[in-house]
């Protein structure tokens, strides 16, 4: 359904926008490349795709999208890594590449090897519990934990998963000591969630949408504003709770270090530009996805911020990946 649309969304010539037009010699002069370093179908393909649609319309050259999958999307960084810094070879990437960072040995450092080039969108973690679970909202949720410490499970996509990183920090933030249940890819934590099988799961709704909408489980809480409109109504965890806690999964781009000013600000300003089209918002909706365009340098500090945290949980929770 998804494809579908977005197929029918981006060939409507109405959406088309015309080249902008260049000055002989001016930046790009051929093909700009994303590599999305995970295999077709999954949010980075989801969030890339419509963009390097109306990027090519702005920047007058095709932007490519090559799928580079493997070792959790290291293969395809270690490459864009060790790209000519020229811009014409960028990645998208999420909050899992902070993630990964922290407990993943790679032949780059994700801060020294990288140019952040913009943020593109986000889209907050939810709190969900099976129905059978006692608590009735984020308050009952977090005192029923407390007096259980150690007792109350909750499931991840994988040990050093992004939602196993932002459920530990829930845990750490709220005071909580909560049991690790990793699944093997988050459709089967959600598949458990439903049967009753754990009580906890912290994720995003492109994950659960189809559970939450059908009242299959319990939304407690958002992790962080920005839900698209139309999301099921809840308070945020630090609205209703007032501890200071937020999470929201990112999509950027990043290129090699020493991407030269002028084609940064080019990029910047056709991915500004592109991530306001309405029908780019529409395609991102299904991801539960906002555009949250920024310049560089904010996205260099939310990638620097979200590492600095997540290498904090992963001391206090012992995180590592053997």
């Amino acid at each position: 359904m998804y494809r579908r649309t977005a197929l029918a969304l981006l060939a409507t010539p109405a959406l088309a926008q015309a080249p902008l037009a260049k000055a002989q010699g001016a930046w790009p002069q051929r093909p700009v490349r994303i590599v999305v370093p995970f295999p077709p179908g999954g949010s980075n393909d989801v969030i890339a795709r419509p963009l390097a649609e109306k990027m090519q319309h702005r920047l007058g050259q095709p932007v490519v999208i090559e799928n580079r999958p493997g070792a959790g999307g290291a293969i395809g960084a270690a490459q864009v890594a060790q790209s000519a810094p020229d811009g014409y070879t960028l990645m998208i990437t999420s909050s899992s590449f902070a993630a990964s960072a922290v407990v993943q040995r790679t032949p780059y450092d994700a801060i020294e090897s990288f140019e952040p080039v913009a943020l593109l969108a986000r889209a907050p973690f939810l709190v969900l519990t099976n129905l059978d679970f006692p608590p009735r909202d984020i308050n009952a949720l977090i005192a029923y934990c407390r007096a259980r410490p150690g007792e109350v499970d909750f499931a991840s996509s994988g040990p050093g998963g992004i939602n196993h990183f932002v459920t530990e920090l829930f845990a750490l933030r709220a005071g909580l000591r909560l049991n690790h249940v990793p699944y093997r890819g988050m459709p089967p934590a959600v598949t458990d969630l439903i049967a009753g099988h754990v009580p906890l799961l912290i994720t995003t709704m492109a994950s659960a949408s189809g559970a939450i909408r059908e009242n299959r489980v319990r939304l407690h809480a958002y992790c962080a504003t920005g839900a698209p409109a139309g999301s099921p109504p809840a308070p945020t965890v630090k609205e209703a709770t007032g501890i200071d806690y937020e999470s929201s999964i990112w999509w950027g781009l990043l290129g090699p270090r020493g991407i030269p000013a002028e084609p940064m600000r080019i990029l910047n300003a056709a991915i500004t530009a592109s991530l306001a089209e309405p029908d780019v918002a529409r395609i991102y909706e299904a991801e539960g996805a906002t555009p949250s365009p920024s310049s560089p340098t904010e996205y260099g500090a939310t990638l620097r911020q979200d590492i600095a945290r997540f290498r904090e949980v992963a001391q206090a929770a012992n995180i590592r990946l053997e």
